[in-house]
């Protein structure tokens, strides 16, 4: 079982000729609103490949739709709580090369409480595992609850924060991170993340694949080239059709796995809506 203590926002998505530049007013091409946020992108990724995962979270007063939405992918609403504070959302830019630049605003993602963690974390078994990204509030304190109750911990370094990442560095199990972000670690902390005292290191690099460093050996995965149209919630994507099958112990089959959802989903528009099933994934990957 996977417990998620994820985000969830409504992704404004605006199509764009180009990318926005300092000071720079653009006419968007079309408009799309969708489910999005990296937490909730991730549960979803991680049920549709198959995985047994729960997601927690927090929505606002304006938050009706999406959960509607979260329904539909055919997660619990049980563990998503109502607060006072807007929904979080996103407005996302996405260009001609499907390239995109994202704006955040955390709101009902930062209003989690420790009550409600430990409620989530007290019906959890020895050996699950907990997701966490730095989209929401309390993930430090979330992590030490899980590994004082024998959880382990699979941590997202997304949004980058450094000092996120120093504190949580002795609390995880895995850490997934792209390559751009484990530069930065290795700027950080004089370490490359591979290089530190964590069970298994995942690194995602976009075309060129993905590599999970794990008891001493490097597992490398090639991506499967495809012709994107938006590269919004891909990483979210590959890390959770990872961990759907990862959690059984079967690295190679997830990493190859998580290569071929990740690629069907820049396929399409949108970031969970685009998110494949496994028999998608897996007719696709007979056929690539």
């Amino acid at each position: 079982m996977i417990l998620n203590f994820g985000s969830i926002n409504l992704d404004l998505v605006y199509r764009v000729a180009h990318l926005p530049k300092p000071g720079e007013t653009l006419a968007s091409t079309s408009f799309a609103r969708f489910l999005g946020g990296k937490g909730i992108n991730q549960s979803i990724a991680a049920a549709r490949s198959g995985g047994a995962i729960r997601h927690i979270g927090c929505l606002g007063p304006d938050g009706k739709w999406l959960g509607e939405q979260i329904a539909h992918f055919g997660l619990s609403l049980d563990e998503i709580t109502q607060v006072d504070v807007p929904t979080g959302h996103a407005v996302i830019f996405v260009d001609d090369t499907a390239e995109n630049q994202i704006v955040l605003f955390g709101g009902s993602n930062l209003a989690f409480t420790k009550n409600q963690i430990e409620q989530a974390l007290n019906t959890a078994r020895r050996g699950d595992w907990v997701l966490l990204q730095n989209e929401t509030n309390l993930v430090s304190y979330i992590a030490q609850e899980a590994r004082a109750r024998g959880l382990k911990v699979a941590y997202s370094a997304a949004p980058f924060d450094a000092n996120a990442v120093r504190d949580l560095l002795d609390q995880i199990n895995l850490l997934a991170l792209n390559e751009g972000e484990a530069a930065a670690i290795a700027q950080n902390i004089g370490h490359h993340p591979a290089e530190l005292n964590i069970d298994h290191v995942l690194i995602t690099k976009g075309e060129r694949g993905a590599e999970l460093h794990s008891g001493g050996e490097i597992l490398h995965q090639d991506s499967v080239k495809v012709e994107a149209i938006d590269t919004t919630g891909a990483g979210d994507t590959f890390l959770g059709a990872f961990m759907a099958r990862f959690v059984d112990g079967k690295a190679d089959e997830a990493l190859a796995f998580a290569a071929g959802a990740a690629a069907l989903q820049v396929t399409k528009q949108g970031a969970a809506a685009a998110i494949p099933c496994a028999e998608e994934v897996e007719a696709f990957l007979r056929n690539a």
